[in-house]
């Protein structure tokens, strides 16, 4: 790392205390972007790593609610608003029991080198809550939601803050939200929120865009190595949103997705994926993969096997952070594995990604491979704005073109800095360069 980066890295350890994932995306951003900082002395100035590795703004609060039974919970809500030089705060709430303060910074920060990388007008933000929505009824969640509400509605707003659904946030959570929302300020501001349902302002291909975009990211990496999808064994892992229609692109444009997982186990079907039974069983039925291995006599589902131990020349992590390591990573590396594209948050460990480095497989950080879920979202405000409605096709279309542009700054960029073929540091370094351009024009605020 620069040697003036690992003095601000270890101030933002100290300050931090505790949050091993916030300091690992903070390491991961720093030790790329040495070659910006010493061709812009101005940034380093203006303090600009420092003042990017600080939110703006953290907020936490108390959420109490009545479950069924009339006993009272209470659980912890968040809101980390990290930068908005580029536009006001985005990003996704999570309602899990692991979210904690440190959680929501790790990917509040990711968020903001992601967006920026969208070349769209929007900062970054987080938020979430340690509540577990699995096994609530719909009024308990309603209930939940709108306690939540009740706090968050004073902090955002389409020109400040403007959140969306993440893990255990879907349309259903999104509905209670909105209505909360529209009760408490009596006002119907559809670009509050965004990944809401179609009948009240939501977006098409908004469902579909994190699994699509991470597709096409990969595929444009592939094309640039005059490869694509075609013929291609994929694995999947996770089986919820954004596993399930990066299944789907991928058949689209030829690969074939062999392994999907989710957390009781792996399911390897090497014929393909029968991506109807998957969406059947997880989106229909809520059951686990097992019931995938009963319908179909040729796939094998095991609880104790590694996805990444599967042959294949392209690997999409799309579950959860940290859920790649060193082992899985050299699996794949060993097996032949060309690409692997994040279609979750930092799901690869520091050690996976430098396995993969030396075993000469291309990574793609989740900032650029995931980045199709914000787009659309970014996509949806504008639909808001303008009180208009686009089509699937005319929405996948402009998807696809953010991800392309995306791609291609990310690649230009490592090979403008020296580092051609280093997709982490041409994101990281591209997106930095983006919020420090207009924290500089914006001044010391």
């Amino acid at each position: 790392m620069h040697q003036t980066l690992e003095a601000i890295h270890q101030r933002v350890l100290d300050r931090n205390p505790g949050e091993t994932e916030f300091h690992q995306a903070v390491h991961e951003v720093l030790e790329s972007i040495g070659p910006a900082v010493d061709k812009h002395p101005e940034y380093a100035q203006a303090r600009i790593v420092e003042r990017i590795c600080e939110p703006e703004r953290q907020i936490i609060f108390r959420v109490p609610w009545e479950d069924d039974n009339g006993d009272i919970h209470i659980n912890r809500g968040f809101r980390v608003e990290f930068n908005s030089a580029l536009g006001p705060f985005k990003g996704g709430l999570r309602f899990h029991p692991s979210v904690m303060l440190g959680t929501v910074k790790f990917l509040g920060f990711e968020q903001v080198f992601k967006n920026a990388l969208t070349g769209l007008p929007i900062g970054g933000g987080k938020g979430g809550s340690d509540f577990d929505p699995r096994g609530r009824s719909d009024r308990e969640v309603m209930r939940f939601c709108q306690s939540f509400m009740t706090e968050l509605y004073r902090h955002i707003g389409e020109y400040t803050d403007v959140p969306a659904g993440d893990m255990g946030v879907g349309s259903r959570e999104l509905g209670f939200l909105f209505g909360q929302y529209k009760r408490i300020t009596n006002r119907y501001e559809s670009g509050v929120l965004t990944g809401k349902g179609l009948v009240y302002g939501g977006a098409q291909v908004r469902r579909e865009a994190t699994g699509y975009g991470c597709t096409y990211f990969v595929e444009r990496v592939l094309r640039t190595r005059g490869d694509g999808f075609e013929g291609k064994d994929v694995v999947v892992s996770g089986s919820g949103n954004v596993a399930l229609y990066t299944v789907e692109k991928v058949h689209q444009l030829g690969g074939r997705v062999v392994a999907v997982s989710d957390s009781s186990g792996v399911v390897h079907d090497p014929e393909g994926v029968d991506l109807e039974l998957l969406k059947e069983i997880k989106e229909v039925r809520r059951e686990r993969l097992d019931v995938y291995a009963e319908k179909i006599g040729h796939a094998e589902y095991a609880a104790d096997r590694s996805i990444w131990d599967i042959p294949c020349q392209v690997a999409l992590p799309s579950a959860t952070q940290n859920e790649l390591d060193a082992d899985g990573a050299a699996a794949l590396a060993r097996n032949g594995c060309l690409v692997v594209g994040e279609g979750a948050n930092m799901p690869t460990t520091p050690e996976a990604a430098r396995v993969l480095h030396e075993g000469g497989v291309i990574f793609a950080p989740g900032k650029a491979a995931n980045a199709g879920g914000v787009a659309a979202s970014a996509l949806e405000m504008q639909q808001n704005a303008s009180r208009d409605s686009w089509s699937f096709e005319h929405s996948e279309n402009r998807l696809r073109e953010i991800m392309i542009d995306l791609h291609d700054r990310c690649h230009a960029t490592a090979e403008e800095y020296g580092r051609p073929g280093d997709y982490v540091a041409g994101a990281n370094i591209a997106g930095y360069s983006r919020v420090a351009e207009a924290m500089l024009a914006l001044g010391l605020v």
